[in-house]
């Protein structure tokens, strides 16, 4: 299994297993509680790998940015299958481009966020690698911390909705942004990538 995953699917060069942790980030702003009782966004995550690498004779890009789209896009028909596994539900298209349209707008309020709070202004473009180390520095952080940054900046949640799904004050919910963004900033602005979060979900 470790040998399938390590294949190099595209033209970055890099292994798939790479992009795991930003899968599990996008997986799990797009679970819902129901479904994240039910099912782990790491099995979300390696059932995508998987079907990335049997698809990877059919993606045509030239980028990286290109790849994570085309991942992407396999993210949200392996999420929209768990849904319907677990709904019970037939097949429904309009659900399937919701979920991708969801995931193209919260990658987009990734890159947003990284450019504007998280990088110095004089880095520029988001490039690819700098999405890729956000997610690990996300895994990182305690799971309060990474929910409530997740849920806030994320998922575009206002901080009394934070508070309400953390069950935890409003006060508390600022603390726990206030550490979580310092330690972030740490982490990217640091020249070492920070630990892969493999068993996060």
């Amino acid at each position: 299994m470790n040998e399938l995953l390590d294949v190099m699917a595209g033209p970055s060069d890099r292994p798939l297993a790479v992009y795991r942790d930003y899968l599990r980030l996008l997986a799990r702003i797009q679970m819902g509680p129901r479904l994240q009782a039910k099912l782990d966004a790491s099995d979300i995550v390696q059932q995508t790998i998987l079907q990335a690498h049997e698809a990877r004779d059919s993606f045509r890009g030239q980028s990286e940015p290109e790849q994570l789209a085309w991942l992407r896009t396999i993210l949200a028909n392996v999420l929209a299958a768990a849904v319907r596994r677990f709904q019970t539900q037939a097949r429904n298209v309009r659900q399937e481009q919701s979920l991708d349209q969801q995931l193209e707008l919260s990658a987009s309020r990734m890159e947003r966020w990284l450019a504007a709070d998280l990088t110095s202004p004089s880095q520029g473009a988001v490039r690819s690698e700098e999405l890729l180390r956000l997610a690990t520095a996300l895994c990182s952080l305690p799971d309060d911390q990474r929910q409530a940054v997740e849920l806030h900046h994320l998922q575009g949640l206002p901080l009394a909705e934070v508070a309400q799904a953390l069950g935890k004050s409003r006060g508390a919910v600022v603390g726990l942004l206030f550490r979580g963004l310092k330690k972030l900033r740490e982490l990217l602005q640091s020249e070492q990538e920070g630990p892969s979060c493999q068993t996060a979900t």
